[in-house]
């Protein structure tokens, strides 16, 4: 199927312009005018520069073939092949919107436009001395622009309404994943956000070709929660890891996240449930992430593998030793990261495992555990901090001065309004 804004253009003919102009104004009037009236003429007919074609490289087709349809003659579409500098044509991308030019003085096209990208365009172009060819990128235009509202549905849902025209539908999913990374240590987007609550960023937007849109850096945020301000201000210490502090100057990177999974949607909560399988009432020591196998699973925090295999109604588990006395506990994988044994080391955000239905399992999900000195918590409780390391005195100054600069662009800017909720219901 051809790309719906990539139709092909025909060629444009001088005789179908003047039937055109029949058509639209009647035939000329050829008698002569009175004596005395002066003649007047009609303008010159402007003849196009050339004619082009567009079209898009479809799935299973080569583009000598595509070339061959748009009338290239087959020595010339080796010829402009081979010119074609730093571009395989055997791995065109289907779906690659292909212009087809030939200019007036000429029987054949004799230029070729290859989109390799939203941003970059490959002519080749036929001369005397042979075909050549030259690459093109397309500029981009970046601004600074604010979202902000209040909590009332699905994060998704609520950028969706409120940026508009400012933001694609591409580039308000990332926009929301990205507030929710800068934010991972610190809330459980999934549980933790409630109706009233607020947030408000500033961020870079990059608009390209076509009405392209990238959204960029993250300068600042705030998320008023249960009446508890929240501020995320981007900054780069020299000594303190993470690139968001909060309004105290504590880094947003903690010492444990608070998801495992980048999928957010949670399936079961901790506490009394009916077994899926058993039919029985037990209790629940976790928290259950619904996700499609092979959902790449992160290690909450550093620490050393304790076990990684089979037991029991976990199917494949992993359990994961912390340090002060925590140990992380995921179930019903499907199998293990390259590396990941008893006794290996793991970092923060680390992939250990992926998502799957084994043991006593309907479907594939994650079943996430937290034990503290052995026993159960409740890992939105046993989870819940309050930052990371200080900035230290010496960077002190540094951070107040950029923090005022940037908060105050982020009060003062043209307010999009926009509805933010939980994630719980994205999909």
């Amino acid at each position: 199927m051809k790309h719906p804004l990539l139709a092909r253009i025909g060629t444009v003919c001088l005789a179908g312009a003047l039937a055109a102009g029949v058509l639209a104004y009647g035939l000329p009037d050829l008698s002569l005018p009175a004596p005395g009236v002066a003649l007047s003429l009609a303008p010159p007919i402007t003849v196009p520069a050339w004619t082009q074609q567009v079209d898009t490289l479809e799935r299973g087709e080569t583009l000598s073939s595509l070339l061959a349809g748009a009338g290239l003659p087959g020595a010339d579409i080796v010829g402009a092949l081979e010119a074609a500098v730093g571009f395989d044509s055997r791995r065109a991308r289907a779906g690659m919107p292909v212009t087809v030019r030939t200019f007036a003085a000429d029987t054949t096209p004799s230029e070729l436009i290859f989109q390799l990208a939203i941003d970059r365009l490959l002519h080749v172009r036929r001369s005397a001395q042979g075909w050549a060819s030259e690459e093109v990128r397309l500029p981009w235009t970046t601004d600074t622009i604010v979202v902000s509202g209040t909590i009332r549905s699905n994060l998704y849902e609520a950028i969706d309404r409120g940026a508009g025209d400012n933001l694609t539908p591409a580039a308000r999913a990332e926009l929301a994943w990205t507030i929710a990374d800068i934010y991972e240590y610190r809330v459980d987007m999934s549980r933790e956000l409630r109706e009233g609550d607020a947030l408000r960023v500033l961020f870079e937007r990059s608009v390209g070709p076509g009405g392209a849109v990238r959204v960029g850096k993250v300068l600042a945020a705030r998320f008023v929660l249960s009446g508890e301000a929240v501020e995320a201000i981007r900054y780069a210490s020299a000594s303190v890891g993470g690139d968001y502090f909060d309004q105290t100057g504590r880094s947003l990177r903690a010492a444990f996240l608070r998801t495992p999974v980048a999928f957010r949607r949670i399936s079961s909560r901790f506490g009394m449930r009916r077994h899926p399988i058993l039919g029985t009432m037990r209790r629940h020591q976790g928290i259950d992430y619904a996700a499609s196998s092979g959902t790449p699973v992160r290690a909450i925090g550093d620490g050393v593998v304790l076990f990684a295999g089979r037991k029991g109604g976990y199917g494949n588990v992993l359990e994961i030793r912390h340090r002060n006395g925590f140990v992380s506990r995921y179930g019903h994988l499907r199998g293990f990261a390259r590396s990941v044994r008893r006794g290996s080391r793991v970092t923060i955000a680390q992939t250990v495992a992926y998502v799957g239905s084994t043991g006593l399992s309907t479907a594939p999900h994650l079943h996430f555990e937290v034990l503290v000195n052995g026993v159960h918590r409740n890992p939105r409780v046993a989870l819940n901090q309050k930052g990371g390391d200080p900035i230290p005195k010496r960077e002190r100054a540094e951070f107040d001065g950029q923090r005022a600069m940037l908060v105050a662009s982020l009060d003062q800017a043209v307010q999009t309004p926009v509805d933010v909720a939980s994630m719980e219901e994205a999909p």
